[in-house]
């Protein structure tokens, strides 16, 4: 072979070397590209997926706060009535306190039980009295003062010396504070 036989052979192998690279090099771009629109839709299926966790955790808050939401209407649904009530428990206490003052046992015993039945039908629909009784300890955030008194003994000053209207709740919230006297 001469000379330029072997320049010739080396020219084509260099420029089928140059091109075997330009397709290795173009298969890896292609790849690399593939790759890249890939890794491009596993971002995307990310991204979707982490917008429907957030949006499913937001519908399930949703449900649990609008149903505790009707649990809580449905317990002070009855609050208006209730309250309408309150007048009429009160009557039947004066009314007891009054009667039992006479000699007409029947008629005690009549108003005791009208009396009882209405308190059982209310406590029935969740109305339940404030227990309080004098020489308790006031509480500005339980009980309303209507006023003060001179306290009788020492040990009653800034204590409940009377009663004058009981105080009644609802389930858990109270629609009617206890009117109290404190002692000074």
């Amino acid at each position: 072979m001469s000379k330029k036989d072997k320049q010739k052979d080396i020219e084509k192998e260099q420029v089928e070397n140059v091109q075997n690279e330009t397709e290795t090099f173009e298969s890896d771009k292609q790849q690399e590209e593939e790759l890249t629109a890939e890794e491009k839709l596993q971002n995307e299926l990310k991204q979707e997926k982490d917008k429907f966790l957030r949006l499913f955790a937001e519908f399930e808050n949703y449900k649990r706060r609008t149903a505790k939401e009707r649990i809580d209407l449905f317990k002070t649904a009855n609050q208006d009535l209730m309250v309408a009530l309150l007048p009429v428990l009160d009557d039947f206490d004066r009314a007891y306190v009054e009667i039992s003052k006479t000699a007409d046992k029947d008629l005690l015993k009549g108003v005791e039980l009208i009396s009882n039945k209405l308190k059982s039908t209310l406590e029935q629909k969740g109305l339940s009295s404030i227990k309080i009784e004098s020489g308790d300890a006031f509480n500005a955030d339980n009980h309303e003062a209507i006023t003060q008194i001179p306290a009788p003994s020492e040990d009653l000053k800034g204590k409940i010396i009377d009663v004058v209207e009981k105080g009644y709740a609802l389930g858990d919230k109270v629609i009617r504070f206890p009117k109290v006297v404190i002692g000074q």
